[in-house]
């Protein structure tokens, strides 16, 4: 007799009924196991079993098109256009999903699940640790969501628990630049979506912890590979769900297949910021080491509390590398009180000599204005 066996987990079979498998075989039945892709495949052959690979992502879900929110897509395609990788106009969410291929009848496949649904499959948990080891968390959520809106949150939550560090380059505008490459985080988040091993219904994490920010997919690292060999050789893209990575493709949320590991090494090292990649048993790690000075004068935080000014005094010396009046100095240093400004740093600078009056004889003239002293006034 032929049994044959479908399962999303290879390694659940293998664990709970690895047993009655051999009892199968041991009865001289063929027994044949159609799984996705798996490390622990080979453990289902050796036991005697013909394995007949099929990727999960296409397999249909229970989720149907009905469900989907039609904005999402129309979204979506609008988003393709923009990037030039789709042609078709938007006319329903129906006929856009069948024409990605995503899409049986009725029903969603998984990768449309996944992408345009809120599912378990599609689970998000983010952290703040006290340290550098998972003891004492500050922040612990966790989200299920869409792929595009999982990304995005992970995003947001990074780029707002970080540190920022403000560049001034004499112009009235201020750069703000976090320690870690924005090109780099997004990019390990839409990777980690993109190679998660989606039928071990585990979560995709984000963990900040004092040194260092980590981004953990459970989807084991193609056998026999090195993230090495991704960066700096020739080997061509391991893709653990085609279809997934095209639509991401498409909307340009993947640049290109298989650059994942160089956007992000080419990211860092540009930004002189260590990474690391670690290879788990149960899943692949994306860590980038944070700033080891965390010095209030050169790494203000900014985001949705708007971190103290730092550095205000500096900040007002770049400022007026050209002449600029209090109430320019005001505005590019964030203060509402011109005179508070005036007390707090634009005296204090006089008196130091590190800033002069272009009008000195008439302290109080309405057309005013400061400049910084250079080293050889």
């Amino acid at each position: 007799m032929k049994i044959m066996i479908l399962t999303n987990y290879a390694n659940g079979l293998y664990l709970f009924r690895k047993e009655l498998l051999a009892q199968f075989l041991k009865d001289g039945h063929e027994v044949v196991v159609s799984i996705p892709f798996d490390e622990n495949r080979f453990k289902i052959e050796k036991l005697g079993c013909r394995v007949i690979e099929a990727h999960l992502e296409r397999r249909v879900s229970n989720f149907l098109v009905e469900q989907v929110d039609g904005k999402l897509v129309e979204r979506y395609i609008e988003r393709g256009h923009e990037a030039k990788r789709i042609e078709f106009e938007y006319a329903d969410k129906t006929s856009a999903l069948n024409k990605l291929l995503l899409t049986e009848g009725e029903h969603l496949l998984n990768a449309g699940m996944v992408l345009f649904c809120e599912s378990m499959y599609a689970e998000l948990q983010m952290a703040i640790f006290a340290g550098t080891e998972r003891l004492t968390f500050l922040d612990i959520q966790r989200h299920r969501g869409t792929v595009f809106e999982l990304v995005a949150l992970a995003e947001k939550y990074i780029m707002s628990n970080i540190h920022w560090r403000v560049h001034f380059d004499g112009s009235l505008q201020r750069k703000e630049i976090p320690e870690i490459p924005a090109d780099a985080i997004r990019e390990a988040l839409i990777n980690s979506f993109c190679h998660k091993d989606y039928g071990a219904c585990q979560s995709n994490e984000v963990a900040i912890y004092k040194d260092r920010v980590e981004i953990y997919n459970p989807g084991s690292f193609p056998e026999g590979y090195k993230p090495e060999d991704f960066i700096s050789g020739d080997e061509r893209p391991v893709r653990r769900n085609p279809l997934i990575t095209s639509i991401l493709y498409y909307s340009k949320d993947v640049e290109s297949f298989g650059t994942g590991l160089k956007r992000i090494a080419d990211a860092c090292n540009e930004a002189n910021c260590r990474f690391a990649f670690k290879i788990m048993k149960s899943g692949f790690v994306v860590v980038f080491f944070r700033s080891e000075s965390h010095d209030a004068q050169d790494n203000a935080q900014v985001g949705a509390q708007d971190a103290a000014q730092v550095g205000i005094r500096d900040k007002i010396l770049a400022c007026c590398q050209e002449p600029r009046s209090r109430t320019e100095i005001a505005a590019y240093c964030g203060y509402k009180s011109v005179r508070s400004l005036m007390q707090s740093h634009l005296k204090p600078l006089l008196e130091s000599g590190q800033l002069r009056m272009t009008i000195p004889d008439k302290p109080n003239s309405r057309n005013q204005k400061y400049v910084a002293v250079k080293p050889e006034e």
